[in-house]
This record gives structure tokens, C-alpha cells and sequence, in this order.
């Protein structure tokens, strides 16, 4: 946690500097409450919104970490085996939130074993989390290096290359990744949105063409009709649950549609909801989604483009 008591010096603060931090903290009260001048729609989709109830740490996760940890320890291996030891348990780590943990086993299942393709994939997802772009761009780049086949590593790098700043990189990283699967709606709505940024006018006819590769029974499909104001946030909403078959598939479908329901906001320039629903998507547990990691970076980047205009 940040201490706030790291901005005063010698027990006083200056009246310029008490006015920042007033207007910043107001900022995030204000975006942690709900106005009271909603319109009918607005009320109808608080009622309707359904809370994800946070997925647990699965027990078998906790025991196997305790198993890997005691091999690595104590038992005699070669460095490759102690090195795929140590990439298992930095995903393990990885898929209960433990970042840090999981990152210094990547880092030190590369130092024995340089030709890890995964472990520079998932390092790569880790620098972008923690927007130290360049590094993330050399672990992707490492990672392509070795297998230029690995098609997961194109997606990652299109999105560190999207938070980046650089969305005409990103663009063809996504293109690359969507033609090895045209009909997966989550590979069309990350290239739109990397699209988005360089003509949105161009970019909804590209989604709207790619859309017709995808199945209507898929559920994914009804975010790319919400983007497409083919589909009401209210109707989007009201589907949710739809063929869901378990707490857990609902949870995670509530983090997908959580997080695309902040970039749909995001897109309209609405940064309170679209903050809420990162938070929304945040709140699931559902560490290994695409949609709760970069909720997160969400949520930093827009803090830091408001400290900066304050700062400003």
C-alpha cells in the first residue's frame, strides 16, 4: 500500500499539494459511488446486474505448491528438471493471484533453462501487467524467437503492444492471432479494439464481416451485437446466465462480460462505469482470465491519467 504520508515533508504540506491530492481523492469517491440522478435505463440495469460470487483458491492448488516446493528443495534433479519444476509452480502461483511469487519462478526456471518458450510468454503477460512495456516486448520477442509458432504469444504481445501505445503493431499481432482461429469471438473484439484506436468507422465494418465467421450459439458473440448496437446493455445483461451450467462457468462468464462491459463503456468515453465494471471483473478471482488481468491494468492506467492531468 502507498503511504500518503510519503508527500509531506517536515509535518506540513503545502496548500497546492493538500488541493491535488484533495481532487484526486474526490475523483475516486466520486467514482466509487453511484449518482443519485439515474434514468429509468440506468436503474433498470442496477437492478438487473448480477454479482459474481469470487471464485475460491482451489485446495488442490495449495497442495500441489506444497509438493513442488518440497522436490525443488530436497530432491537431487538435473537443472532441466528443476527448471520445468519451477515454471509449474510459478503457474500455479500465477493462477492463484500470487504475481510476484510466480514471476521470480519464471525468472528462475529461464536462468536454468533459456529455451523455456511458456516462461518468457507468461513473463511477457507480467511486465505488461506491471506496464514496463519494453521488457514485456523482449519476453514476447523471446518467446517467437524459439517458436514462432506459439500463437498465444502474438496475442500477448498485441496487448502489451495495445496498452503500449502502439495499436498499428498490435493490430497486425492480433491479425496474426485471429487467422489461426477466425471463429473465436474473443480474438475478433481484441483486434477491434486495437482497431478502434486507429478509424472506429472502419474498424465496427471489420467487425461486423468477422462476426459472421462466429457461431450464434456461442455466448461471446453478444458482446460483439452490444459493440455493434445490435444489443441493449439491459438485453446484453438479462442473457447472462443463459445455458450456464455451474457457479464457477457463471463466475467466469460474469468476468468476461464484466471487463468488455468496461472497455464498451470506456469506448463511449464513460470512465465511471467503465471503472465500476473493471472493479466488477476484478472481484470474480478469476486470475487466469485475459478479462481480471488487464481489469487491473485498467484501473492503473486510469488513476495515473488522472493524476497526471491533476499534476498538470
Amino acid at each position: 500500500m502507498h503511504n500518503i504520508f510519503g508527500y509531506i515533508s517536515k509535518g506540513c504540506i503545502s496548500v497546492k499539494l493538500f488541493s491535488k491530492l484533495l481532487t484526486v481523492s474526490l475523483f475516486f469517491l466520486i467514482q466509487g459511488c453511484t449518482s443519485l440522478d439515474l434514468s429509468e435505463s440506468e436503474k433498470m440495469v442496477l437492478g438487473q446486474l448480477i454479482i459474481a460470487e469470487p471464485l475460491p483458491v482451489n485446495y488442490k492448488s495449495e497442495i500441489a505448491l506444497a509438493r513442488l516446493s518440497e522436490v525443488i528443495q530436497r530432491a537431487e534433479i538435473t537443472d532441466e528438471q528443476r527448471a520445468k519444476l519451477f515454471y509449474d509452480r510459478g503457474v500455479i502461483f500465477d493462477s492463484v493471484g500470487l504475481r510476484s511469487l510466480a514471476r521470480l519462478d519464471f525468472v528462475r526456471a529461464i536462468r536454468l533453462k533459456p529455451d523455456l518458450v511458456d516462461a518468457y510468454n507468461f513473463l511477457g503477460i507480467h511486465y505488461t501487467q506491471l506496464q514496463e512495456f519494453n521488457q514485456a516486448y523482449e519476453s514476447f520477442d523471446s518467446a517467437l524467437d524459439l517458436s514462432s509458432a506459439h500463437q498465444y504469444a502474438y496475442l500477448n504481445r498485441g496487448i502489451a503492444l495495445y496498452y503500449g501505445g502502439r495499436p498499428q503493431l498490435a493490430v497486425d499481432d492480433f491479425k496474426a492471432f485471429h487467422l489461426q482461429q477466425e471463429n473465436d469471438p474473443y480474438r475478433v473484439l481484441w483486434l477491434y479494439l486495437a482497431e478502434h484506436k486507429l478509424n472506429d468507422f472502419e474498424a465496427k465494418l471489420a467487425l461486423k464481416e468477422r462476426a459472421e465467421n462466429i457461431n450464434d450459439q456461442i455466448w461471446a458473440k453478444q458482446i460483439i451485437h452490444l459493440y455493434l448496437g445490435e444489443m441493449s446493455q439491459i438485453e446484453f445483461i438479462s442473457r447472462l446466465t443463459q445455458n450456464v451450467k455451474s457457479r464457477k462457468q457463471l463466475t467466469e462468464r460474469l468476468c468476461e462480460a464484466y471487463f468488455y462491459l468496461g472497455k464498451y463503456h470506456q469506448l463511449n468515453d464513460r470512465a465511471g462505469e467503465a471503472g465500476n465494471f473493471f472493479k466488477l471483473a476484478l472481484g470474480t478471482n478469476v486470475y487466469e482470465f485475459v478479462e481480471h488481468r488487464y481489469a487491473k491494468l485498467e484501473l492503473d492506467l486510469m488513476r495515473d491519467k488522472v493524476i497526471s492531468h491533476v499534476q498538470q
